[in-house]
């Protein structure tokens, strides 16, 4: 997508994902006074006035990672300054100048790039009057911010947008209507080598270390004329396991990441059993009405699987998502990646179908002659319903005595439904209101 791209560089721990953070207006990176929380490219959309633009954070210049990530980072790093049309370079200003900013000033003045030089954590006047020193690295005064307090941050934005190459017809086209998938699953499911086959780059670290990826990734892309934007998640594993903030605000942003999509893109790899962490995953997809697709990935590593009995497997294990499409791919060659995309503007489409209120209380009265909840005593009334929104279908009944309606009851009319109004693959939200007067049927 043809919108400009502003990366943001420094040596690691000097405030970048904060300033991300404090420019997009919420909470994108991981902030954590850790050098190397940030791994991949962390890109975010920013629109402000007329313009959009994306910035994009990166791991910190010159890191020595414990986990031998170095050289990946790096190459992220790499196609971030050379794609990017403004880069923000960001120091401490209250730690002051130390080697590892020079090292970072010689990487970027060969690029040819407009640089914004970025003294971070200023927040005291002693702090201010030192600021003439960064202009030794050759790129003119520092703005100065204070990316945890918010001063400076407008200027900064404002220096952005004077710096931003003139306005391209993609940036109005940027704004339409984008169908948002989260790529979640447990760690190593394949999750990252899918985005980076749907983004047609490396655009995240793909690393056999389990866990490479803390943040949820957002890459826009087209495919078949229509927008798309993927967010990859950390991998996820038992919240008992999740020893420090870091992985704690991770599992954080993959749920955030549910919340926020339109569909679910559900990973595993079809050579291992499924987990608590799938099912605890599937379940927050049920809670929050997603559709899901479930993805039996890496079938390239299993040329014996029984496609049949692994769908029949996962719909066993994942009992809330027996509604859910299953597709077998291999992201890493790319086999069926298309299919997927397909399957995910028809989920869509499903979760958009208007349902007409006289032909959904024909439904709901067949349903109702055909079968009642065990009443325990109580005799069940259902009267009418009305669809009240979309993404997801919500559909409200009014009954006599909503608790009777609940549970193995409305897993029968959700299926009613579904089937009537050729939504078969995604979930219908059903709430039940207590009214006295009978209206359903003319009992």
């Amino acid at each position: 997508m043809a919108i400009p791209r502003v990366t943001i560089v420094g040596r690691p721990n000097v405030g970048k994902s904060s300033l991300l953070n404090r420019l997009c207006g919420r909470r994108v990176s991981i902030v954590e006074p850790t050098a190397g929380v940030t791994r991949d490219r962390v890109a975010v959309a920013v629109r402000s006035g007329d313009r959009s633009f994306e910035l994009v954070d990166t791991g910190g210049l010159g890191l020595v990672d414990e986990e031998q990530l170095k050289d990946h980072i790096e190459s992220q790093i790499e196609v971030a300054l050379a794609t990017a049309d403004v880069v923000v370079f960001v120091v401490d200003g209250k730690e002051g100048k130390v080697p590892g900013d020079d090292m970072v000033a010689r990487r970027l003045r060969p690029l040819g790039k407009t640089v914004l030089l970025v003294a971070n954590k200023v927040e005291a006047h002693h702090e201010e009057i030192a600021l003439p020193e960064w202009q030794r690295l050759g790129f003119g005064d520092p703005i100065s911010v204070s990316a945890k307090e918010g001063f400076g941050a407008s200027v900064l934005l404002e220096a952005i947008l004077a710096h931003l190459p003139p306005k391209v017809d993609e940036e109005d086209a940027a704004e339409g209507d984008v169908l948002r998938f989260a790529i979640v699953g447990k760690r190593n499911s394949g999750k990252s080598t899918l985005l980076n086959q749907l983004a047609g780059e490396e655009r995240v670290i793909v690393s056999e270390i389990p866990g490479t990826t803390r943040d949820a990734v957002d890459v826009a892309f087209e495919f078949d004329g229509k927008k798309l934007l993927a967010i990859d998640t950390a991998g996820v594993r038992k919240k008992k396991s999740l020893e420090h903030a870091i992985e704690l605000f991770a599992h954080s942003r993959s749920n955030d990441s549910i919340r926020r999509s339109h569909v679910c893109v559900h990973m595993f790899d079809v050579r291992e059993p499924i987990s608590q962490v799938d099912k605890s995953l599937a379940a927050y997809c049920v809670e929050h009405y997603k559709p899901v697709i479930l993805v039996g990935n890496k079938v390239d590593l299993a040329p014996e699987l029984d496609l049949k009995k692994w769908d029949a497997y996962i719909k066993q294990q994942l009992p809330g998502l027996d509604h859910a499409p299953v597709v077998f791919m291999s992201a890493k060659d790319g086999m069926n990646v298309d299919g997927m995309l397909e399957l995910l503007f028809e989920l869509r489409d499903q979760t958009k179908v208007e349902i007409p209120t006289a032909r959904l209380n024909r439904v709901l009265q067949d349903a109702r002659d055909r079968q009642l909840p065990s009443a325990g005593g109580h005799f069940p009334k259902m009267f009418y319903g009305t669809q009240v929104g979309t993404e997801p279908l919500q559909v409200l009944i009014f009954v006599n005595e909503p608790r009777l309606f609940r549970g193995q009851y409305e897993r029968f009319l959700v299926q009613q439904l579904r089937e009537a109004f050729d939504c078969p693959e995604v979930p219908i939200k059903v709430s039940w209101k207590r009214r006295e007067k009978v209206v359903l049927g003319g009992d």
